[in-house]
């Protein structure tokens, strides 16, 4: 067989991902903080790019003609530069005590030498711990419990574990959880739901043996809220168990909650829609972020090649192409999410003008085909993106969803469904609550046909309990 080498000639098309193109796609799918912090930090990385601090006339000077240039050193000089922090006046005055009316006074300092920090669950048990008059072996195992604890306070060691590894006998042990369930918040360091409960018990005043009794032998039934068999089983009356449920449910399940570090994460609007006559305008927030331009003294310097090395020049010239071509992108970003707002506003009308109830089914298809895009980038557009709208503050993603078929043919949107849900829970009787085949039977009457289980599937992602459990005997 016999081996020949040809040329040939093949013309093939491919798709490049460019840095360029990357980083614009990048873009596209980041929030007003997270373009925020990109901006800041190709700031300090590209020394092309400035940014404008303000909208005085000296700003506008600086964006017209860039940073000025220090004649004799050809250096650029330092804007807004301020006089070195005074780190000993700064120790001096925390140092100092202050009395409460030294806070009222008005050429207070600007920044409060004040630091503040949340007691952790972990702190709070901690001290409690060694208030008490314990032997260094209890003192061991009564520190090792607490490290060993959830967020929610709960104990995620065995006993056995801890015997291992602090050396300890069983016995010992026990004592020292004890002790610790008493401490603030009670019931900590529990291993069970029950055992947390019952360690709460024990500090009611007054006489609790049935709500210790309804704990021990009836976890079950009391989560199925079957007060009759409870009843029935401990011979007491049915308004006996009502009273002692009650006062279960006044207990904390949860003792670590009150010391959780979760914080509370705002929402900050990407977009804000506004309504002026019968149109709408789609404004951008742009609030804490940096507003770029081109250093003009990095252009005179490629202007005059004898002024810098060609190495330096070939530096400069490459800074200068991410520069443009970043600003370019932020514009485009711009532009992208405002055309995709006002195709969702075009498309979702009757939402914006009267309410989540008249919500309609949509898809992103509808919105690439309206705008001449690919569903991709309306994909990334709409992601982690919120809009302030006259009826409140939604997620782009909220406006796209899947539709029902009313009987007279028009499409409703689930979230709109959803929200029919709440308001018939909001007027049903507590103590005779709707099932899921009323809910599909009430739909029915107002023209929608929905299944029960596709109710079941709605309330379950609406986080509603079923009827059973939300039924009120007295």
């Amino acid at each position: 067989m016999a081996y020949e080498l040809k040329q040939q000639l093949k013309l093939t098309q491919q798709l490049i991902m460019t840095p360029q193109l990357q980083q614009a796609i990048k873009l596209l799918q980041l929030s007003t903080l997270e373009l925020s912090d990109l901006l800041q930090q190709e700031i300090n990385e590209n020394p092309v790019l400035d940014e404008m601090l303000g909208d005085s006339e000296k700003d506008r000077e600086l964006a017209e003609d860039g940073a000025p240039v220090d004649s004799a050193s050809g250096t650029l000089p330092e804007l807004n530069s301020k006089p070195e922090f005074d780190w000993r006046d700064y120790v001096d005055k925390s140092a100092m005590p202050r009395s409460s009316t030294s806070y009222q006074s008005e050429d207070r300092d600007e920044f409060e030498p004040i630091i503040t920090k949340r007691n952790s669950l972990v702190d709070h048990l901690m001290w409690q711990l060694h208030l008490h008059l314990l032997s260094e072996v209890e003192q061991t195992i009564g520190e090792y419990i607490i490290g060993n604890l959830n967020k929610d306070g709960y104990l995620q060691t065995t006993v056995d574990e801890i015997a291992r590894d602090c050396g300890a006998d069983e016995e010992t042990i026990e004592t020292v959880l004890e002790k610790i369930k008493k401490l603030d918040p009670v019931g900590v360091a529990s291993r069970t739901l029950q055992e947390c409960l019952l360690a709460q018990v024990e500090l009611l005043p007054g006489d609790q043996t049935l709500v210790k009794r309804i704990l021990q032998q009836h976890m079950s039934n009391l989560e199925g809220r079957r007060y009759q068999l409870i009843a029935k089983d401990l011979k007491v009356s049915l308004e006996e168990i009502v009273h002692a449920s009650q006062i279960i449910s006044n207990m904390e399940p949860r003792p670590g909650r009150g010391f959780s570090d979760n914080e509370t994460q705002y929402v900050v609007p990407d977009i804000y829609v506004y309504k002026l006559n019968d149109d709408y305008v789609v404004v951008l927030n742009e609030d804490g972020q940096p507003k770029l331009r081109i250093n003009s003294f990095y252009k005179k310097a490629l202007a005059d090649p004898e002024l810098y090395s060609p190495k330096t020049r070939d530096y400069i010239q490459e800074k200068l192409r991410s520069a443009v071509w970043l600003i370019k992108s932020i514009y485009h970003r711009q532009g992208t999410i405002v055309n995709v707002m006002k195709s969702i506003i075009k498309f979702q009308r009757d939402f914006f003008d009267h309410g989540v109830g008249n919500l309609k089914p949509l898809v992103l298809r509808d919105v690439a085909e309206d705008i001449g895009m690919h569903e991709s980038n309306i994909s990334r557009v709409t992601t982690n993106k919120y809009v302030h709208t006259p009826h409140g503050v939604f997620e782009l993603k909220y406006f796209f969803n899947s539709g029902l078929t009313s009987d007279s043919g028009e499409n409703i949107a689930s979230e709109s469904v959803k929200n029919k849900i709440k308001e018939l829970l909001q007027s049903e009787d507590p103590h005779k609550p709707l099932s899921d085949q009323d809910f599909a039977d009430t739909f029915k009457l107002q023209g929608i046909n929905i299944a029960r289980r596709t109710v079941t599937k709605y309330r379950e992602m609406l986080g509603i309990l079923s009827s059973s459990k939300r039924k009120k005997l007295f």
